[in-house]
């Protein structure tokens, strides 16, 4: 079975929200943090796979 990678994201996201109870700043950096350093990866991930 094929899942979609936001879908298993998600899922494991809300998860880990419902069992750990972190608090909203710490999701939010993560998710920040997360984010910018697969932008600034982005370059080097696209060079290491082709």
């Amino acid at each position: 079975m094929d899942v979609p990678l936001w879908l298993a994201l998600i899922v494991v996201g809300w998860l880990g929200i419902k069992l750990v109870r972190p608090p909203w700043w710490l999701i939010a950096v993560l998710l920040l943090g997360g984010y910018l350093l697969a932008e600034s990866l982005a370059p080097v991930i696209d060079t290491a796979v082709k």
